[in-house]
């Protein structure tokens, strides 16, 4: 009867199980290939393009599609579902994931604010990694040598501005190319100029829509993928049935010789547009947050391979008696009837794909950020139930601009194809390059296997980025310069944060000095919290000494606060943030540390401030727990950081009451114990213009619990915390200026004076992107010579 039962249950998980990847799989289709199923429109136009049109016969065409079916076999199907898809972080995929995984399993993390304690974080090694293996003599050297580590930063940053250049190539390709089908005399024969206009209204509608949010959007349009790939393959079978069905014949790699042998150079230069077919590949792996490998794998293996195969051999045969249709060859093996139906969903297919890259270059930039080799930005939670869904609204008009430039500019396929090729096969080969380290660090498997993955992979992509760069005066320059200029703005933008950050680091207050102040600071404690934003994650920042020594007055609690990123994608919110004392108890000096991944976005709805009180209270209760177990109550100047969960008030000695619409008539806002009618008008001004986001905030207020047995000490620290969140919180951030030194060379002058500044002018504050009130918002101005 139990073995039944237990049958009967596990039977029902399996189907469970698989409706669940089976929805994911047809999702997938609307996110992840969109790119990939729309290369057929411009992969045999572009391949025998240029000299390649003086060897156009059957044999070459032959030779031609056996390159296509085993670069789509070895490069997506083998390396990508079988191997790629496996070296997951928490789920997220990606150059960024490959490289978070590294630093925490290696040394090789460059981000100057890491602690021990990070590494206790649940989501921070994978299930099942060997903490005490022995390191090997590759990874000492590594993490030995400083320069190396920044090669290595700058390696994946270079393939992340490939990435955006991806995410401007892209849609202009795809929309062009879907667009171009309208060039065909049988239907409307429309002018080249009139196929780009039309293109770049299509562009300025799709990049307008972003702020919706239309990522999420690209669900809904999973059925139109899924009807496209079906079509092209149902045309494809078709062509082949029809035209010539010898074609089978060329799935055999023999064919690929007979064609290098014939064209020579010309075929090796014709490999820049041979792999196009694997273009929109890397989404599989970016795009794994959003869905799971199985289904990713199940969606490419029963859908995407078979149809795009069938397509491709289609167009061959096709091409095989009709060798002048080559110019647009997808569009002219249509049969008739089906033209305009198809022309429009590979259009609507084509605007699909080109929002997923959209939203992963959205992702790179937001891990850049995380990283501090980005500017500030205002990042945008488009989606309440997917996460990870972002919108960065300076990138988005960015790509624009720049896809319309490139459209206008170029006006050819052929040319954006071969810029479009080198930046798809440089994320490619730098995706190759990390994982043959992860194999070694991550997976802790032989360096042989490693170096067999390297060469195997490396080889078949280091030939096409051979032919990729032969086509860099057609138009292949295109990504390196863009990718030149987003290198430009990282390195400048992560070299002057560095040197900040060293700055304040060297220029650290002592505890001596501030033991000596005493308890006051040597200042007239006013009531109110104090959040002294700083980077540091120990010691007092320069900052605070600069205003002590300016005013005479400072809050009766100050919490020095340091918003900073791990290399994880996600950090649990219950484990998010650390709370620490600084000085003795009698200071009511704290220090609270926000953990953010690199995937984990800042909501601005979020109460930081009744989240900050409970932590406090819960950090002093363990505290006191504590040292009641070690018999003393004193506490070290510079105590321990202390993980601390609080979902609600357990163990804060602390009761929470919504506040009633008396209080806050009243004045329940951090100016409410403020005897000034000016301060109080101010709040009341502000909280009208702002009536949406202050009402969004839970209004509550803190009691200490009178039925709970606390120590006196306890409570009075308890007390002065509550009367200090009543009567309100200041946010206190250095309004820096940043300058080279004197004695500084030419180019740190340069990079620092103009560069540097002139990127910290025209990006975001820092209390934007903290999402700090402007009401409660305090700047202390300071210079850094650096």
């Amino acid at each position: 009867m139990d073995e039944e039962i237990g049958g009967a249950a596990r039977q029902a998980q399996w189907k469970n199980y698989c409706k669940t990847l089976s929805l994911l799989a047809f999702q997938s289709f609307g996110v992840v290939y969109g790119d990939l199923s729309t290369s057929p429109l411009y992969v045999y136009r572009n391949s025998l393009s240029g000299r390649l049109n003086a060897y156009i016969d059957e044999t070459t065409i032959f030779g031609l599609f056996s390159l296509i079916f085993w670069t789509f076999t070895l490069v997506p199907l083998l390396k990508y579902v079988t191997i790629v898809l496996s070296a997951d972080d928490n789920g997220e995929g990606g150059p960024f994931a490959l490289y978070s995984l590294l630093c925490r399993h290696a040394k090789f993390s460059l981000l100057p604010n890491q602690q021990a304690a990070d590494e206790e974080l649940s989501t921070y090694y994978q299930p099942g990694t060997d903490r005490t293996a022995v390191s090997s003599p590759l990874k000492r050297f590594l993490e030995k040598h400083r320069k190396l580590r920044t090669c290595l930063l700058l390696f994946v940053l270079f393939g992340a501005c490939m990435v955006i250049g991806d995410g401007v190539l892209t849609p202009t390709i795809s929309v062009l190319s879907a667009i171009s089908g309208l060039q065909d005399p049988a239907t409307s024969g429309l002018s080249n100029g009139w196929i780009v206009f039309i293109a770049c209204v299509v562009l300025v509608g799709l990049f307008a829509l972003q702020h919706r949010g239309t990522h999420r959007v690209a669900f809904m349009f999973a059925p139109i993928v899924v009807f496209w790939l079906l079509s092209i393959g149902i045309i494809g079978l078709y062509n082949i049935i029809r035209w010539n069905p010898r074609i089978f014949v060329a799935l055999s790699p023999h064919y690929i010789v007979k064609f290098f042998k014939k064209t020579g150079r010309d075929g090796w230069i014709s490999l820049g547009g041979v792999l196009l077919a694997v273009t929109g590949t890397e989404a599989m792996f970016a795009d794994l947050g959003h869905f799971t490998a199985a289904s990713i794998r199940l969606a490419f293996v029963g859908v995407i391979y078979p149809c795009l195969v069938l397509q491709y051999m289609g167009q061959a045969a096709f091409l095989s008696k009709n060798m002048p249709a080559v110019y647009n060859s997808f569009y002219l093996s249509i049969p008739s009837p089906l033209f305009w139906p198809v022309f429009v969903i590979a259009t609507l297919a084509a605007v699909v794909g080109s929002q997923a890259i959209i939203s992963a270059t959205f992702s790179i930039v937001k891990q850049c950020l995380a990283l501090g080799c980005f500017p500030r930005v205002k990042v945008v939670h488009t989606s309440r139930w997917i996460h990870g869904q972002i919108y960065i609204p300076e990138i988005n008009w960015i790509l624009m601009v720049l896809c319309l430039a490139v459209a206008l500019g170029f006006r050819d396929i052929t040319v954006i194809g071969n810029a479009y090729g080198l930046a798809c096969i440089t994320v490619m080969f730098v995706t190759t390059c990390l994982m043959s380290l992860v194999i070694i660090f991550v997976w802790q498997k032989n360096l042989l296997i490693s170096l067999l993955f390297l060469v195997f992979f490396g080889a078949i992509e280091a030939a096409y980025l051979s032919a990729a760069v032969m086509k860099v005066p057609q138009g292949g320059w295109a990504p390196i310069a863009l990718a030149f200029v987003f290198m430009s703005i990282m390195y400048v933008w992560h070299y002057g944060m560095r040197r900040k950050y060293m700055f304040d680091l060297q220029n650290k207050v002592s505890m001596k000095w501030i033991l000596n102040l005493g308890p006051s600071l040597g200042i007239m404690r006013v009531p109110g919290i104090g959040l002294i934003y700083t980077e540091l994650v120990t010691g007092v920042p320069a900052i605070f000494s600069h205003f002590v020594t300016n005013l005479p007055a400072f809050h009766q609690v100050l919490v020095f606060v340091c918003v900073k990123s791990v290399p994880v994608p996600y950090v649990p919110v219950d484990e998010r943030y650390l709370i620490g004392r600084i000085g003795p108890r009698e200071y009511r000096m704290y220090r609270c540390i926000v953990r953010y991944g690199y995937k984990d976005v800042q909501k601005d709805d979020e109460n930081f401030e009744n989240h900050l009180v409970r932590s406090i209270a819960r950090f002093i209760q363990m505290e006191a727990e504590e040292s009641a177990s070690s018999g003393s109550y004193e506490s070290s100047t510079e105590g321990r950081m202390a993980v601390v969960h609080t979902t609600d008030t357990t163990g804060t000695g602390l009761v929470v009451r919504d506040s009633t619409d008396d209080d806050a008539a009243a004045g329940t806002s951090l100016t409410r114990s403020s005897k000034s009618e000016t301060l109080r008008s101010l709040q009341e001004i502000y909280e009208l213009e702002n009536a949406g986001s202050v009402n969004r905030r839970r209004r509550v207020r803190f009691q200490i619990d009178e039925e709970e047995r606390i120590d006196p000490r306890v409570r009075d620290e308890l007390s002065d915390l509550l009367e200090a969140k009543e009567a309100g919180v200041a946010y206190i951030i250095g309004h820096s200026y940043v300058k080279a030194r004197k004695n500084s060379n030419f180019l740190k002058t340069f990079a620092i004076n103009y560069a540097y500044s002139f990127l910290r002018k025209n990006c975001r504050g820092p209390s934007v992107t903290l999402h700090i009130p402007h009401i409660s918002l305090i700047e202390v101005g300071m210079i850094y010579y650096v």
